[in-house]
């Protein structure tokens, strides 16, 4: 199965967007939720390695079709 342009941005999306909310939350962590803020730069950094990296992965490319008919 060949990876596509269309499969990269379903994952590059929420990563970056999810790896975003989670380094926003560990930089204005105040109070009792400071305790979680080296999880939450963990898990920003991981989503945000893992769009990135599904974008350098190199797309697959479609053989070229085949012609089945045959001429009678």
């Amino acid at each position: 199965m060949s990876l596509n342009r269309t499969a990269k941005g379903i994952v590059l999306v929420p990563s970056l967007l999810l790896g975003g909310a989670f380094l926003s939350a560990a930089a204005w962590m105040d109070g009792p939720a400071a305790e979680n803020k080296g999880l939450a730069l963990t898990l920003g950094a991981v989503l945000l390695g893992a769009g990135v990296l599904a974008q350098w992965l190199p797309t697959g490319s479609l053989p070229p079709p085949q012609d089945n008919e045959t001429d009678s």
